[in-house]
């Protein structure tokens, strides 16, 4: 039986994202966009939290539960930003969004 390595976390972070920025680039309904948003964020808390057992410290690993705060905090605004957008133009693709257009 092989151990896992930091080198299988730092591939299964590639791959998260690698899906998540293609996912920011190429959709347009912005429910996808923001599940795109949240993989980059975790692959970004795979490396805090593997290097951080690395080097065993926890440094890493209370950073990680900081950005999982503020991912739950960008995901509450923008789920209401997109809620309230809903409701007024009743369209959730980003290329049909401009409220801020003069």
């Amino acid at each position: 039986m092989h151990p896992v390595t930091n080198v299988h976390y730092m591939v299964l972070s590639v791959a998260l994202l690698l899906v998540g920025t293609i996912g920011v680039l190429t959709r347009r309904n912005i429910v996808i966009i923001l599940m795109s948003i949240e993989l980059i964020l975790n692959a970004v808390n795979i490396n805090l939290v593997a290097f951080s057992h690395h080097f065993g410290d926890v440094h890493g690993q209370v950073f990680a539960i900081f950005v999982i705060a503020v991912a739950a905090a960008e995901t509450t605004v923008a789920l209401g930003i997109l809620i309230a957008l809903f409701r007024n133009k009743e369209t959730v693709l980003a290329d049909e969004v401009d409220l801020l257009k003069w």
